[in-house]
């Protein structure tokens, strides 16, 4: 049998499935709030800033260095995350991870015709990633003299550890948020599913469907106040007649 739905049964199979859209919205909620605070490790970043700058000892601008400098952060990109790099930072600091997995923990940026490009490096622990990143410019800068033959690279600004460092994943809030809306669409879509399934009929009209007859009257529903009243009214006219 085909339904057109409308909205009035939408609202009416709100209605009636409330308290499980409630349930399932709330489980959800709890589910992701638990996950984001208590399983999901947090993670903290720090960032150091490199300018590629050739020296000079002549006070002038030289247009074609300055192109030159900023063509070759693509390249110093690439060296800084190279295993020449890495090995050295991880030999250096004794860290427990290989050149794969701490290249993954690294990322480089910059803008667009700037000198100036970021290092960035996530970690576990806020002050591990302060001195990973710090030790990969540092090496960085010592290295590219001889791997370049050029003396063009300079610090312009170290990671520094924060007195309150805050994660930047896992987000709690967002992770919550995202489990309300989650939870609220599985609850909605549940409920018209179930309902969308439930044959029963509910309606005089869908026993009119079915037949194809019209419906001539209906029985109405007692309540169980009125069913125990009349009943009371009952055993009341009896002891009367009995006792007459």
């Amino acid at each position: 049998m085909d339904k057109a739905i409308s909205l009035a049964d939408v609202f009416i199979t709100l209605k009636k499935r409330w308290k499980l859209i409630f349930l399932i919205t709330l489980a959800v909620t709890l589910i992701s709030g638990a996950i984001s605070f208590f399983v999901l490790k947090p993670v903290y970043q720090a960032s150091t800033q490199i300018l590629v700058n050739q020296k000079s000892s002549e006070n002038r601008l030289d247009i074609t260095a300055l192109q030159s400098n900023v063509d070759l952060i693509n390249t110093y990109s690439v060296i800084i995350k190279s295993p020449v790099i890495l090995e050295k930072v991880i030999n250096k600091l004794d860290l427990n991870l290989s050149v794969e997995q701490l290249n993954k923990n690294i990322s480089v940026s910059s803008q667009e015709n700037s000198q100036v490009f970021s290092l960035t490096v996530e970690d576990g622990s806020h002050s591990k990633a302060v001195e990973i990143a710090n030790t990969i410019s540092t090496i960085f800068q010592e290295e590219i003299q001889n791997i370049m033959n050029v003396d063009n690279v300079s610090i312009l600004a170290v990671a520094e550890i924060k007195e309150k460092p805050i994660p930047i994943k896992p987000n709690p809030k967002l992770n919550i948020t995202i489990g309300v809306l989650v939870g609220l669409m599985a609850g909605l879509g549940l409920s018209f599913v179930l309902e969308f399934l439930d044959n029963t009929l509910k309606k005089e009209e869908d026993i009119g469907e079915i037949l194809g007859m019209p419906v001539l009257g209906s029985i109405p529903k007692m309540s169980k106040s009125n069913s125990k009243g009349r009943k009371r009214s009952k055993k009341q006219k009896f002891r009367s007649d009995t006792v007459a």
